[in-house]
């Protein structure tokens, strides 16, 4: 049994916040949950995933986030409460969807989770989606702690059955993927079918339905505003005339900094959980009765910027400061360290004596700069383009673990956006500059939004190849599948599969070659004759994705050293840089017990001189 299934309500369990998060969307009765995977968000899917094969829950990973929105969407207005996961980008895919769903709104609850990402751990902009509430109005809660991450979700479920609205349930990395203790409260039961009234003038988004339900989204902002100035997730700490409002994870460092700067008497905190809308009356008076006010929020100075407008509605002239030089930064992780020095600083504290270690005989950590595993079919695919290709080719590259293919000695990667992008990026490069052009995707995000690329690239006869990189699964974020995986193999029935090959060939590309990027030079010969032909062509590079493979429990192949036929030329690290050789006192070497047997650089050593390990 799933460890999120046990039904011993005051048990205390050490859980990871995403796991908080999925243990309490079961607690509340969630019956369908969609996703498509992106980190910090990822682990709440996969715990689903898995309570699904236990249970009646209704999970899926989806194709992208805009199809998971429709799905919860439509299980939502059926009555059956839904739960649609992703990161914080996902929620561009998904805007479409959400803002005319704020408009028709939905009958069961329906949460929609954004796991940001400040620092930008694993995402390629640091966006703030508190502005997707403002954007879309509809309601939005921020927990500041693991515990409360897990009960938000019930209360967000009630919400949203309450004004008959989506609610927006926004996360940072820091709650996703920390450990803390929750208490388990009582597993809820499922109602996995509903039924839907049909009411076409209710539910069909033309313009004249519309222009009443956006009345209608502005009367249910209005009761979510009420609602809001009850809320238990807004509330005050403390007392004094120094003001703090904070929300998200900053609560916790602002609580960490009022203890040690000994002003637990002189300071009021009020802290922000229901954020959309804020809960204006208590903030105006709050205002009114401190001195000078610190705003503490990770992201924008969307916090900041509502406190001056609402001081000024009230014509109260109280400092009012947040972000700035010698304050918070718009980028990045707050930490408590820092939260602390702010508030010294803007409030004329003096800064505790800090505790200095002595360090100087530590040794110096270790770079480890990210890198594609050992035996990764990426970088052989990578090594053979190039040679095909040359050197100067543009290469569009897109999001997954073949983004590091941006690093060298690999370098095949040069302009980046989003999800999809090499391919709509490949036909402007095509069009607008002389160079040949190779573009890379995954499988996963091939299915997830390049394919109305590649249908407008054959629309408009561009002229590039496209590298479609089918290592099997969706492997930056876990191991999820994708409407290409076998699911057999992983011991699941009930699923389709799609073919990425039948799918290029059927979108009208005359020019499809799959090859096997283990096979070094008979891959290198047929991307040679391919790229002589004009037009758009595909790659499909085929290999399972190692640990994925070793997930599957495929036989693992003999790992390589190098003889002393070696003549010191180093073109296999040089042109490859697999994290399993390394350099002992001039010669090259590998580790066994990383090596993977892939033997790509025993192809490209120009001596023959690597050579399988003898039993």
């Amino acid at each position: 049994m799933h460890k999120l299934l046990e039904d011993l309500p005051g048990k205390e369990m050490l859980v990871l916040g995403n796991e908080a998060i999925a243990r309490g969307a079961l607690e509340a009765g969630v019956a369908c949950a969609t996703t498509y995977p992106g980190t910090p968000s990822s682990e709440i899917s996969a715990n689903l995933f898995a309570v699904s094969r236990e249970t009646d829950l209704y999970f899926e990973y989806s194709t992208n986030e805009k199809v998971a929105l429709e799905v919860a969407a439509a299980a939502a207005n059926c009555g059956v409460r839904s739960l649609c996961i992703m990161k914080h980008v996902g929620l561009n895919v998904a805007a479409d969807v959400l803002m005319t769903l704020a408009y028709i709104g939905v009958k069961g609850g329906l949460v929609i989770l954004t796991a940001d990402d400040p620092y930008m751990f694993s995402s390629q902009n640091e966006q703030d989606n508190r502005y997707y509430a403002k954007l879309s109005g509809l309601p939005m809660l921020e927990p500041s702690s693991i515990s409360e991450a897990k009960e938000m979700v019930g209360a967000a479920l009630t919400l949203s059955e309450q004004l008959g609205e989506p609610v927006i349930l926004r996360t940072t990395t820091r709650i996703n993927h920390s450990t803390a203790k929750i208490t388990l409260g009582k597993l809820a039961e499922r109602k996995t079918k509903g039924s839907f009234a049909k009411d076409p003038f209710r539910y069909v988004a033309v313009p004249a339905v519309s222009r009443k339900l956006h009345t209608l989204l502005l009367q249910n902002l209005d009761k979510a505003r009420e609602l809001s100035e009850i809320s238990p997730y807004n509330f005050f700490e403390g007392s004094g005339d120094l003001g703090i409002v904070c929300s998200g994870v900053s609560h916790a460092y602002v609580s960490d900094a009022v203890r040690d700067l000994g002003i637990t008497g002189r300071v009021r905190v009020f802290r922000v959980g229901f954020s959309h809308p804020l809960p204006e009356k208590r903030l105006k008076s709050f205002l009114r009765d401190v001195k000078k006010v610190l705003v503490v929020e990770e992201g924008e100075p969307v916090l900041e910027e509502a406190l001056r407008n609402l001081a000024q509605q009230e014509a109260v002239t109280v400092p009012i400061r947040g972000k700035g030089e010698d304050l918070f930064s718009r980028e990045g992780e707050y930490d408590p360290a820092g939260v602390r020095e702010a508030m010294a600083h803007f409030f004329g504290l003096s800064l505790p004596a800090k505790e200095t270690i002595d360090l100087s005989g530590a040794p110096a950590v270790p770079q480890r700069p990210p890198n594609l595993c050992a035996g990764c079919p990426h970088r052989a695919t990578f090594y053979e383009i190039k040679q095909a290709a040359g050197q100067d080719a543009v290469f569009p590259t897109d999001i997954g673990c073949y983004t590091l293919g941006l690093l060298p000695p690999l370098s095949a990667a040069d302009f980046l956006i989003c999800m999809g992008s090499s391919v709509g990026t490949a036909a402007g490069f095509s069009r607008f500059q002389d160079k040949r052009v190779v573009a890379f995707i995954g499988d996963s995000t091939f299915f997830h939004s390049g394919i109305p690329g590649l249908v407008n690239a054959v629309f408009n006869n561009h002229d590039f190849t496209l590298v479609i990189l089918d290592n099997g699964t969706t492997a930056m974020t876990g191991h999820q599948p994708h409407p290409g995986v076998d699911m057999e193999a992983l011991g699941y029935s009930g699923y389709g599969r799609i073919s990425i090959e039948e799918v290029v060939r059927a979108l009208g590309v005359q020019n499809v070659l799959v090859t096997d990027p283990y096979k070094v030079k008979k891959s290198v010969a047929a991307l040679k004759e391919l790229f002589a032909k004009k037009g758009v062509s595909v790659v499909i590079s085929r290999q399972y994705c190692p640990l994925f493979a070793r997930a599957l429990k495929t036989p693992r192949k003999k790992p390589f050293r190098v003889s002393r036929k070696c003549a010191g030329h180093r073109v296999c690290i040089d042109t490859l840089a697999c994290p399993a050789m390394y350099v002992d006192d001039g010669q090259v070497a590998i580790h066994a017990d990383q090596c993977t047997g892939c033997a790509v650089c025993a192809q490209v050593c120009p001596e023959n001189a690597i050579l399988p390990v003898r039993e």
